[in-house]
């Protein structure tokens, strides 16, 4: 019942998501009349006697009752640094795979310690409870003796944003691209369980790998048994599965759970189609820069869905009649096809490309483009 803005001064909320997964998330934020403002940070605050004025950066004021700080965490790192222990590049406190300090008879353990990032190598800071009470027993282990080690932090996380659950684990886009390591991405919009059963509701997979399908890291947005597939990936990314062994999991099913092929599996199936050469795919971005004079945008759905809300620019022929309508195609332009979530394109791809065109499947398909649409669009 109250009126609740959200102020980000970076252009998306939660950091861990690549753009187009928390585009999903911030549209969902607005449909539940929440007002939110990004890439626009909090200058100062004014109170008089009956409310508090929030000061932008942009001189809009926000009026308020009460106002809440979630601006991070930094490690507390006081009594490492005054007892003279090293403190690590990120601010954390400097510990080796033992989890003892620069000191060798103190042990540091938590949110207040400098991580390895499974993943990267590189130093980090991960406050995750998981990984916080693990250490404490791997402490506790080398304090009597028995040394084990810590292997590093991965930083799987969950959380519920109203009735969507929002999880991830390993390296997003950002990081990957910052320290300029070669990746390959894919997206996937699978059902939480067989589509015949009631209730089933859709979850958005982004998977990451390296050249030769490592698991690298994964986003998963949606409504129902996301955290169960985000515990599936967190272990192959733990592991150095690839996903051509997610392809392989033997997961549960009956159709009140899931599906034949799970949408853990389905993220395998995709992700192998494109190491292997299968098929060629553009993320949104793609679609977002087109040149149509070079690239010819091709909607293989059903006119219905087509008029309902497309691409501009894409032609429509739908998959059942795209053999016999090649010809329409030109085939001096490169062609990205898209559906509403990227299964009939993969078809109409590979009849394009078994036909001599240049051709490549929108990952994510429709449903991700308009997700990044509509939520470019507030800014």
């Amino acid at each position: 019942g109250l009126k609740v803005t959200i102020i980000e001064a970076t252009e998306q909320i939660m950091a861990p998501l690549d753009y187009e997964m928390v585009a999903i998330v911030q549209n969902h934020i607005r449909a539940k009349g929440v007002d939110l403002v990004l890439k626009d940070a909090v200058r100062e605050f004014r109170t008089d006697e009956n409310e508090i004025r929030v000061i932008l950066g942009s001189n809009r004021i926000i009026p308020a009752d009460m106002v809440i700080f979630s601006i991070g965490v930094r490690p507390e790192a006081t009594l490492a640094r005054d007892a003279g222990l090293g403190i690590g590049e990120t601010g954390g406190i400097k510990v080796d795979e033992y989890l003892r300090t620069t000191d060798e008879s103190i042990f540091a353990i938590g949110d207040a310690i400098e991580v390895v990032d499974r993943i990267s190598g590189y130093p980090a800071l991960m406050p995750l409870a998981g990984p916080a009470n693990k250490m404490g027993r791997i402490a506790a282990d080398n304090i009597c003796g028995r040394m084990e080690t810590y292997e590093g932090t991965q930083g799987t996380a969950v959380v519920k944003v109203f009735d969507l659950t929002v999880a991830c684990t390993g390296n997003n886009e950002k990081n990957l691209r910052k320290r300029e390591a070669a990746y390959k991405t894919t997206i996937t919009h699978s059902a939480s369980h067989a589509t015949y059963y009631p209730g089933s509701t859709q979850m958005s997979v982004k998977s990451i790998y390296d050249g030769e399908g490592r698991m690298l890291g994964a986003q998963i947005v949606g409504f129902d048994g996301v955290d169960k597939r985000m515990d599936v990936m967190a272990v192959a990314v733990r592991h150095g599965l690839t996903v051509f062994d997610l392809q392989k999991l033997e997961l549960t099913y009956a159709p009140p759970f899931s599906s034949a092929k799970d949408p853990v599996n389905m993220a395998g199936y995709v992700g192998g189609n494109l190491i292997k050469g299968d098929i060629v795919s553009v993320d949104f971005h793609g679609a977002l820069s087109a040149d149509l004079s070079r690239t010819f945008l091709l909607d293989v759905r059903e006119p219905f869905e087509y008029e309902a809300g497309h691409i501009p620019g894409a032609i429509n022929i739908p998959l059942g009649q795209l053999r016999g309508r090649l010809d329409e195609i030109p085939k001096e332009k490169e062609v990205i096809a898209n559906c509403q979530i990227g299964l009939r394109s993969y078809i109409g791809v590979r009849i394009l490309m078994q036909n001599g065109f240049d051709a490549k499947n929108l990952s994510g398909g429709y449903k991700t483009y308009k997700a990044v649409e509509d939520d470019m669009r507030n800014y």
